[in-house]
């Protein structure tokens, strides 16, 4: 029996506490190590000119289109907790409304080291405020707490993807309307098929062949997209120079004061296990990508999420352990320890 085990089986006595080793910030550095060595690989296959920027339509095509969504179906299909009409609606909410907590952030600090309409306040708050929900958030998800968590974080991110997609892109371009086109998508279409299988009951009924077959396209579909990732960065850092003022402002929103509400979330609200371990994890990501695909569609400064996005990444490395490692303890969370 694994230390969760214990808790429920000596709920009460105390004992759990003094036979379960404390997660400690090496804990989760030997935990999601691998997630950053992919994205370092993919940094290394760009310089080398293995893997080449017309590559990566083609591949994150296949990621997105096929694989990703048989990935998120199969780890959705059999998720006890997500039979629960409230945990789905709780989750969808807190995580749109995590991200427009994490833009009213960016848009103080932005204010207060300086920028305004116009001259990258709108892309700053966007960037600074938005984590990175996707293949970065993922892996670190299931390593750390397994498939249970990685359901949750899949309908969390239906949350995080309707608030990119309207205010979001309201903020980027000063414009009213909600681009619902683009929330039907790959992902979006399984975690909504899954919940409708899980809801219904009929989830159990796919087994056998299909189902494995399911799980084997899914499963490269984070790998390959982390090493893209990789590639998008070694790309960005050779396009853009710093801006002191604006990396170290990002970082104090997305490394600090984000983390901070996110955490205070998952410790207060009457929510599902599953989910604040989701918040946890969102806590330590780095700025997310999407804001620089809606900067460069809408008018605004891409070069801004751009710095944003490599700078946190890079500094998540440091911070992400602690985050966690903080955050489980506050909560009284208890990851698998590697």
């Amino acid at each position: 029996m694994d230390c969760r085990g214990r808790d429920y089986a000596l709920a009460g006595t105390g004992a759990c506490r003094e036979s379960c080793p404390v997660i400690s910030p090496g804990d989760v550095i030997a935990s999601v190590l691998p997630v950053y060595l992919l994205i370092v690989a993919g940094a290394v296959l760009r310089w080398l000119k293995i893997v080449r920027k017309e590559h990566d339509e083609g591949i994150m095509r296949a990621v997105y289109t096929v694989m990703l969504p048989c990935y998120m179906l199969d780890k959705i299909l059999g998720s006890d907790v997500l039979k629960s009409g409230t945990v789905v609606f709780s989750a969808m909410g807190l995580g749109f409304g995590l991200i427009l907590a994490g833009i009213a952030v960016g848009l103080m600090v932005g204010k207060i080291i300086g920028l305004e309409k116009g001259t990258g306040m709108r892309t700053f708050a966007l960037a600074a405020g938005t984590q990175n929900f996707g293949f970065t958030a993922a892996p670190v998800v299931e390593i750390l707490w397994s498939t249970g968590a990685l359901a949750m974080l899949f309908v969390h991110n239906i949350g995080v993807e309707l608030a990119m997609w309207s205010v979001g892109v309201m903020i980027m371009s000063g414009e009213r309307g909600i681009r619902w086109q683009k929330l039907v998508n790959g992902p979006v279409v399984a975690v909504a098929i899954g919940l409708v299988l899980v809801g219904l009951g009929w989830d159990d009924s796919i087994t056998g062949a299909p189902r494995k077959a399911m799980s084997m396209i899914g499963v490269g579909a984070f790998p390959l997209g982390i090493v893209i990732t990789g590639c998008t960065i070694m790309d960005l850092v050779a396009t853009e120079k710093p801006n002191l003022r604006i990396v170290l402002g990002a970082s104090v929103v997305r490394l600090a004061l984000a983390p901070l509400i996110f955490l205070s979330a998952a410790k207060f609200l009457p929510i599902a296990t599953e989910l604040k371990q989701v918040i946890v994890v969102q806590a330590a990501m780095p700025a997310a990508m999407t804001p620089i695909i809606l900067a460069r569609l809408y008018g605004g400064r891409p070069a801004i999420a751009v710095q944003i996005v490599v700078f946190t990444t890079a500094l998540s490395l440091f911070s992400l352990p602690w985050i966690i490692t903080l955050g489980c303890r506050w909560i009284d969370l208890k990851p698998l320890l590697p």
